[in-house]
């Protein structure tokens, strides 16, 4: 099969005709001539030519011929080509590394696909190679290794993500990213068990794992290259399944609740996406995983829970367990690791998609410096967020009667839940940013590069941030 991308505009070849063999240019130009909107990105029409050669031609916008053109067009082929078994693309002998990058990345991440039942004959992919029609030099070798990395790594938050919590307790969430990291050079993996979550007194993380027969952990995951120049620290919400405790969810509310994890599968892709493109910081991620589950050993609605170094929380809803465990890991954070940037990700609150819709996560920081570069990577990544406020007129709201803090403040409910994040972190609040994605880390449909599933968003972006802060 052979891959001709179309650019906007005048909806003509990004590549000059006489780039594509002779003997179908002027078939190639008379298609293109007779196309309307087929530039549109990620838009992609197939032309089949039975007992010729190549047998299938493919036409993929591109749009502008940015990077996001370039990796929705990827994306798209990956689809238009899962029947055949190598393709050939076309590209400008110019072609931008960052165009390159988005094609690789929009072909890798839309073939991923998550099943446990055996595929139907239909969905079997043939798929095995895609030719890149180009000169190779060092810079597009670097290139496509930075785009493997993130895709593979991005694909692995998937997995983990998807996996039904019959099978995805803490325990096994565990075993699947030490496993990962025994395997990689440099990374190193601390597990904390119950007894050592009570010795370090980890008590949020307790409280919420406790009604479950499946036992809470704490994975902290590590790159520590030599010279390491800063240390940045992620925090991902680890629920490996949410009934709501004894608030109970309604039961539509927790069909999808395999995904409240998402945020820890993210920042442990996201160190060893780190090691694996050799990044020059100590990177850190802290996974708190439990179950929050209804058992005569729940926690209740008016507990009050001491975290890691003392402070306390006043239960007022047990379904509001994620910053609860996240208390814990910020603090313990701020205490020991001395983060130069400290950054939480997690599938927090249903507010998040009462605000900004299906595809967009909220962030949350103080510092504009952050909130700039940080917007700048998720755009450049194909990944969307939005900036919210830290409002301070809210955060009385916060404060609690008994306890230090109230675990569920009410409405804006993705605000109070930030504030109450913020009183965990110190003085480290000006290096702080929050994320809350519980609607992006979800894809009810194929929808560019994205597949219907776990999204795995956050590791695009963080790894996108911190090549960018490399230099």
């Amino acid at each position: 099969m052979l891959v001709v991308p179309v650019r906007k505009a005048d909806s003509s070849a990004a590549v000059p005709v006489a780039a594509v063999p002779a003997e179908i240019g002027a078939e190639v130009a008379s298609f293109l001539s007779e196309s309307g909107q087929l530039a549109k990105p990620g838009q992609a029409e197939s032309w089949k030519r039975p007992l010729r050669t190549p047998t299938k031609i493919v036409f993929a916008g591109v749009g502008s011929g940015d990077e996001t053109g370039w990796r929705l067009a990827g994306a798209a082929i990956s689809r238009q080509a899962a029947k055949d078994a190598t393709i050939a693309i076309v590209v400008p002998e110019d072609l931008a590394p960052e165009a390159l990058r988005g094609l690789a990345e929009g072909l890798w991440l839309a073939e991923y696909k998550y099943r446990l039942r055996e595929n139907k004959p239909e969905e079997v992919r043939l798929l095995a190679s895609a030719e890149v029609l180009c000169a190779d030099t060092p810079e597009r070798q670097s290139v496509l290794k930075t785009a493997s990395a993130v895709a593979s790594l991005t694909n692995f938050a998937r997995d983990l993500t998807n996996t039904p919590s019959l099978i995805k307790t803490p325990e096994w969430f565990t075993e699947q990213v030490v496993s990962r990291a025994e395997a990689m050079p440099g990374v190193s993996a601390t597990v904390r068990d119950p007894k050592q979550l009570a010795d370090d007194g980890f008590g949020g993380i307790l409280a919420v794992g406790g009604g479950s027969a499946h036992s809470p952990r704490l994975v902290e995951l590590s790159w520590n290259p030599p010279n390491a120049t800063e240390h940045i620290v992620f925090a991902g919400k680890g629920i490996t399944y949410d009934t709501g405790g004894v608030d109970i969810k309604p039961p539509d509310a927790m069909l999808l609740m395999r995904k409240d994890m998402s945020g820890a599968a993210a920042v442990c892709a996201i160190v060893l996406a780190a090691a694996q493109l050799n990044l020059p910081f100590r990177v850190t991620a802290l996974a708190p995983l439990a179950e929050n589950m209804v058992s005569g050993s729940s926690w209740r609605s008016g507990d009050v829970v001491r975290h890691y170094g003392g402070l306390t929380s006043e239960i007022h809803n047990t379904d509001a367990e994620g910053r609860v465990v996240l208390a814990d890991v910020l603090a313990y954070a701020f205490a020991n690791l001395e983060p130069d940037v400290l950054i939480d990700i997690s599938t927090l609150t249903g507010a998040g998609r009462v605000s900004l819709g299906p595809k967009i996560a909220s962030m949350f920081t103080a510092s504009d410096e952050l909130a700039a570069t940080l917007s700048d990577a998720a755009r450049e990544a194909g990944e969307s967020v939005w900036r919210m406020p830290l409002a301070d007129e809210y955060a009385k709201d916060v404060i609690a009667d008994l306890g230090d803090f109230n675990n569920a403040a009410g409405n804006p409910g993705a605000i109070t839940a930030a504030l109450y994040l913020r009183e965990f972190v110190g003085p480290a609040r000006d290096k702080w940013a929050h994320f809350d994605l519980s609607a992006p880390a979800w894809s009810e449909t194929d929808d560019g590069e994205l597949v219907r599933g776990a999204t795995g968003w956050g590791v695009r972006t963080m790894v996108r941030w911190l090549l960018a802060r490399a230099g």
